[in-house]
């Protein structure tokens, strides 16, 4: 994986890049829609490339390591063959997932044991058999196994969390490095900063990925933010962090966000998003537009017959009117589900492509300033 940054805003930190592997060439900052178990829930592949414009999309390692399975995902070839996705992906660790099961899982040196949320099956992930895991799955970025801290943890627990992620890290990027791909074309990784809020922690975390640096890392991501802790503190961590890492390779904040949290992000130096955000809220009816935030369930839409979003980009921003979308919600027909998905990742998709206009033309943090309270606005 190569990375070539194009262009920094002269106000901001925001940045414009070209991300390139062998299944294809990303411009960045670019958000990934979610394919947890292999798809975007309710949305076609087709529209994913034509309408919604996705260049890379997010698969998730431990709901793929439990179903379909490693030894399905092998037998088709790896994970772009078996969905028929033939541009770039990225899997998550399943760190966030594994760490999720509270109560149903042991941390200890070696790895994580956990029971499988689907049949209670018990499994284990170390960091060595999650190199292997990721390898069989075939994605073209990979993230290192870590323990997500929860973003109200004390400052001891974060401390002891951060040392197990470092030991981790360590014995994940020397497995890899001894390791090979399995399908024919590269994969890179990305070793994860955690350290909660503390910025003591922080820097530790950045000091030591710094120092397994190599070819092989094709980036860094930043995780445990958007966990629980204020807003604030994850743009305090998001500045602190992103000078210190190298200005070359792609910076990844993990499960975020809203389409304000986008922005502020790209503003402090972030390339690469994902969130669930876009189709989740979309199946409760929530729609994201340029002029703020639409309930589709709500009764003044029950006879507005004009688009959902003119200002929108996918084809059914065009083709249905919000009365339509409304009544598809009020009588529970899963159209409305994916009507609304369709054009919540149409328009994250479109917030990227307008915020990389404006940090190469030069004006992104005005432009930034001007738009994420319209963002964020019911109406």
């Amino acid at each position: 994986m190569k990375f070539e940054k194009i262009a920094t805003d002269p106000g901001s930190s925001a940045r414009a890049g070209l991300l390139t592997t062998d299944h294809g060439t990303v411009e960045t900052p670019i958000f990934m829609p979610v394919g947890t178990v292999g798809s975007v829930k309710g949305v076609y592949h087709r529209d994913l490339k034509e309408d919604i414009q996705a260049q890379i999309i997010l698969g998730n390692t431990y709901h793929l390591y439990l179903r379909p399975g490693l030894d399905t995902l092998y037998k088709a070839g790896g994970l772009h063959r078996f969905i028929g996705w033939d541009r770039p992906i990225l899997t998550d660790s399943g760190g966030f997932q594994v760490f999720s099961l509270t109560g149903i899982r042991k941390l200890t040196p070696d790895g994580c044991t956990f029971s499988s949320h689907i049949d209670g099956s018990r499994h284990t992930f170390t960091p060595e058999n999650n190199v292997d895991t990721q390898r069989r799955i075939g994605a073209d970025i990979i993230m290192a196994f870590d323990e997500c801290c929860p973003g109200d943890a004390d400052e001891k627990y974060a401390a002891k969390s951060l040392h197990l992620t470092q030991s981790w890290l360590e014995r994940f990027c020397r497995h890899f490095d001894r390791t090979e791909p399995l399908y024919g074309y590269s994969q890179t990784m990305f070793p994860l900063i955690q350290g909660c809020i503390y910025p003591e922690l922080r820097r530790q975390a950045v000091e030591h990925a710094l120092s397994l640096d190599n070819d092989n890392r094709g980036g860094y991501a930043i995780g445990g933010l958007a966990v629980g802790e204020p807003t604030e503190k994850m743009y305090e961590m998001l500045e602190l962090v992103n000078p210190l890492l190298p200005d070359g390779k792609p910076r990844y904040l993990m499960g975020v966000g809203t389409p304000a949290n986008i922005l502020e992000g790209i503003a402090r130096g972030v390339d690469m998003f994902d969130c669930v955000m876009p189709t989740r809220n979309g199946r409760n009816g929530m729609l994201f537009t340029w002029n703020g935030i639409m309930n589709m369930r709500n009764q003044k839409w029950a006879q507005d017959f004009s688009p959902i979003d003119p200002d929108g980009t996918s084809f059914v921003d065009h083709h249905y009117t919000k009365a339509y979308l409304r009544h598809l919600f009020i009588a529970g027909e899963m159209f409305a589900a994916m009507i609304a998905s369709e054009h919540n990742l149409a328009f994250y998709l479109d917030l990227v492509r307008t915020a990389r206009r404006h940090i190469l033309a030069g004006d992104f943090a005005a432009w930034k300033d001007a738009t994420v309270g319209r963002l964020m606005t019911r109406l």
